[in-house]
């Protein structure tokens, strides 16, 4: 059997500035509560920016069982820009092919990435409490985070311009008065709680089992997802392989289930012997790591921004598990809302911009929240009509591909597109390819002075201006004012994306070595695309017009 994750336990401490206040409030910039993956990524992508960073964690280790499993490929593209992507895509297992059987039988399969020419995977399996290990690792190595674990927060209020925290910490109780917080709690959010608000929407009754079984198994790293199975009659039940050699398995319960009772290692392993029996392997052993019985739940905040408090992750949204939209959400929102805290925590656009993440992630918690309750709805049918129309449609999907569209057991994470938003330029000139403004940037392969590396490396932290162009030196003036432009603004990095390598003083240039960045975005010579720190498109346009490129800036700065 593999060896036992080793939980690591960090050393409580107060935070430095209210040693420093001498009884009074400390005065701090950013306060983060909750030191799970979307606060540790806050954290990170916050020190990055170089904001300095307070994160309060009310335990002194990380999650205890699998819980968060699949981290889909954008998700590892915004863990790669908070450099923590490599430890993960070393340890964690990749897959990119799904199954879906119904009783004895596969009805089809998928694949996640059906295009070649990207850096990440479709899906990267691995426990959350790797995940969380890496974060903190990734965190300590960052001047400005200070991590403060054991320091509860009892108490918030709103005050004129902030919020003051009451905590209890492993010194005792302290105030602090922060200019902005980030609240990332978690689905029960203490602070949601305190602040008297509320999250709206639909709680499941059906019961779930889960079960990390640690055992030497031969499936392969896809996800299998059986609609009743002669193993499990009636029900469903869902396989994933982790990291070390720990399968999840998810068993559907049904609504009456005893959640104590289930969960007794006497109802649990002859449900686990009963599968792997049916599968073949009659003589695996296996031990139980974690087992959990949950119900889910499909709500949202109604809005993610309470004054100087904003909500990010689970505290935000919840969903069900099926689909891996949880955490992936999560990281989309850290990854939209911290480039414009910066922002404004630097005096660089106005305190409105915040406004736009609770509009676009809102959005995106509205698009989870949808694919999550039909997917439960049809994993869990509640009426007989809705049962008889599961059973047509997986009866259908076995020979007709139109029925296999409408099997859902559970839509998975796909990349947020923010094409109603406010800060998008909208387009002047036409374009014939799926991405917009709005649509995350798609990578592709590239060279950088002699070397492979891949086009999304070079965007994120601040605004990109990807120029497609062979005759960068026609343009030296106009890179001159983009330069400029730059060191005035929020920042903006020029790449220059070329057919053939080179050099140029005023940006940077990579080899389109396989032509995919420019199919990709249809680009033609003097082509430009504004992309804004979250790697998502701003603008574009088929000739560079640095005077549209500063109205797209302002427009996407809240201006």
């Amino acid at each position: 059997m593999a060896i036992p994750y080793s939980y690591p336990q960090f050393s409580p401490r107060m935070p430095s500035r209210v040693a420093a206040a001498s009884g009074t409030p400390a005065r701090v910039p950013l306060v983060i509560v909750g030191a799970g993956p979307i606060g540790l990524a806050a954290a990170i992508d916050c020190a990055q920016h170089g904001l300095p960073v307070l994160l309060l964690d009310d335990d002194d280790t990380v999650s205890v069982g699998s819980r968060g499993l699949c981290y889909a490929k954008r998700s590892l593209e915004v863990l790669e820009r908070l450099g923590a992507g490599e430890p993960v895509l070393r340890k964690g297992v990749t897959w990119n092919t799904g199954r879906v059987f119904h009783r004895e039988r596969e009805v089809y399969s998928f694949e996640l990435l059906p295009e070649p020419g990207h850096e990440m995977p479709g899906m990267v399996n691995l426990q959350q409490y790797y995940l969380e290990q890496y974060l903190v690792e990734r965190a300590l190595q960052l001047p400005g985070i200070e991590l403060c674990w054991k320091n509860k927060v009892e108490g918030i209020e709103h005050t004129a311009d902030g919020a003051r925290l009451r905590v209890h910490g492993p010194g005792g109780d302290y105030e602090l008065l922060a200019d902005w917080v980030i609240a990332a709690d978690g689905a029960r959010s203490p602070l949601r709680k305190m602040l008297g608000l509320d999250a709206e929407g639909k709680v499941f009754n059906d019961r779930f089992l889960i079960a990390d079984v640690s055992m030497h198994a031969q499936f392969p790293a896809e996800r299998w997802f059986w609609f009743d199975p002669p193993f499990h009659p009636g029900q469903s039940v869902l396989l994933h392989r982790q990291a070390d050699d720990v399968w999840r398995i998810d068993f559907q319960l049904g609504a009456g289930a005893d959640p104590e009772a289930e969960r007794q290692p006497e109802r649990v392993i002859p449900r686990i012997r009963a599968m792997l029996d049916h599968q073949g392997y009659r003589d695996v052993e296996f031990d139980l790591e974690w087992v959990s019985v949950y119900t889910f739940q499909c709500r949202r905040m109604r809005h993610f921004r309470d004054g100087h408090v904003l909500f990010a992750g689970d505290a935000a949204h919840q969903v069900s598990p099926f689909g891996a939209r949880g955490a992936n959400s999560g990281l989309q929102d850290v990854d939209n809302l911290v480039w414009k805290l910066a922002l404004v925590m630097n005096g660089r656009a106005p305190q409105s911009l915040l406004d736009s993440y609770d509009a676009e992630r809102g959005a995106a918690a509205d698009e989870n929240l949808g694919n999550s309750t039909r997917s439960t709805d049809f994993i869990t049918p509640k009426t007989d009509a809705a049962r008889r129309y599961r059973e047509a449609t997986l009866q259908l999907a076995s020979h007709h591909a139109f029925a296999q569209a409408l099997v859902n057991s559970g839509r998975l994470s796909t990349p947020t597109h923010l094409w109603t938003s406010s800060l998008n330029t909208p387009d002047r000139d036409a374009f014939a390819c799926v991405l917009r403004p709005g649509s995350p940037l798609d990578d592709a392969p590239v060279e950088c002075d002699g070397r492979p590396d891949w086009l999304l490396r070079h965007t994120g932290h601040g605004f990109s201006l990807l120029l497609f162009t062979d005759r960068a030196e026609s343009l030296r003036d106009s890179l001159d004012e983009l330069r400029e432009l730059g060191a005035a603004s929020p920042g903006l990095r020029i790449v220059v994306l070329a057919e053939q390598p080179g050099s140029l003083a005023q940006a940077r240039v990579l080899h389109d070595v396989q032509h995919l960045a420019a199919e990709r975005c249809d680009a033609q010579e003097g082509t430009a695309y504004l992309i804004r720190p979250d790697q998502h498109i701003a603008a574009r346009w088929r000739r560079l017009d640095v005077a549209a490129v500063r109205a797209a800036l302002a427009r996407a700065t809240g201006h």
